[in-house]
């Protein structure tokens, strides 16, 4: 099939934000940008074989591709309005296309995202994923802000993707335990709606991509402190307790990455009013310090260690 064919077979819809001038079609989009808000813009590479296994169904694909750039615009407290999308594939498999364009503009109207542009070539393969959200002027959450006696706060459970991913070989035979922390790992869920709430009380987020403790140390690199965490606060999924038993992998859940969890930190007093208003559980884990540095305490107060920090590449 050729290029321009396959764009408007699977990836031209009509849009439904008011703001976007032009989108699919032309050499470039034009959005419309309100005055008083702000810009946000990420941009993530997924590749087969490292961002997901090879054998990842389509649709997973499509929806994980939208999905780990939405988890980027929830950290910064931001509304998601545009995406743009650069597929390379192997062959113009049909089947494969239906299901990915499935997923990805799924997840999309979910979230009243328009996919306004983007690119098809022949090759290995990999998505890129570009979003662009919206937020009120100087409201941003970012990775500096952090504060000495602030909780230290995670939304949802840690390590069910990375645990998902070790049980992926044997996802044919799992049980119901095995095949909810499969689906953590291809369909995570973008906690926009946590992210929204958090504007205005947090101090900083991000998102957990890499890991907690890789995560957690890019928001004490930026805001100039230290963090003591409790491993028995870590909030941990009754499918992760289930495979562990009694003595859970802190390295699938402080250093497995793929979480798309939101991390933050709140003044003492906050976290009570937001429970009423935040959709996503989320719990305490820690405490910011004004000692640099992350010292970790186990369950008897005493200092734990990881050979492994959390997912890096190159490395």
């Amino acid at each position: 099939m050729p290029e321009f064919d396959l764009i408007r077979k699977y990836f031209t819809r009509p849009g439904t934000r008011q703001d976007v001038i032009l989108g699919v079609g032309d050499d470039a989009a034009l959005l419309r940008v309100p005055p008083d808000q702000e810009l946000v813009v990420c941009v993530d590479t997924l590749v087969s074989g490292v961002h997901f296994p090879a054998d990842t169904p389509a649709q997973a694909v499509g929806h994980k591709a939208l999905a780990v750039n939405l988890s980027d615009i929830a950290a910064m407290g931001a509304t998601p309005a545009w995406a743009t999308l650069a597929l390379t594939l192997p062959e113009a498999d049909e089947a494969w296309l239906a299901e990915f364009s499935e997923g990805f503009l799924g997840l999309a109207r979910r979230y009243d995202v328009d996919l306004v542009g983007g690119d098809t070539t022949q090759g290995p393969l990999s998505v890129t994923v570009q979003v662009m959200g919206l937020v009120p002027r100087g409201q941003a959450l970012r990775r500096a802000g952090a504060r000495a006696g602030e909780g230290i706060y995670v939304t949802g459970t840690l390590g069910d993707a990375a645990l998902g991913l070790r049980q992926w070989a044997h996802r044919g035979q799992g049980d119901g335990n095995t095949d909810w922390l499969v689906e953590r790992l291809t369909h995570p869920s973008p906690r926009i709606e946590a992210g929204l709430a958090l504007r205005g009380q947090a101090r900083c987020a991000i998102d957990l991509s890499d890991g907690l403790l890789a995560d957690l140390g890019h928001v004490l690199e930026a805001s100039g402190v230290g963090a003591t965490l409790q491993l028995s606060e870590m909030p941990l999924s009754e499918a992760f307790r289930a495979l562990c038993g009694d003595a859970p992998d802190w390295g699938l859940a402080l250093a497995g990455g793929d979480d798309y969890e939101l991390l933050f930190t709140l003044p003492e007093g906050v976290a009570g009013l937001l429970r009423t208003c935040v959709p996503t559980p989320f719990n305490r884990i820690g405490t910011i310090d004004a000692e640099p540095g992350l010292r970790l305490l186990d369950d008897d107060g005493r200092p734990f260690s990881l050979l492994t920090p959390g997912y890096q590449h190159f490395t």
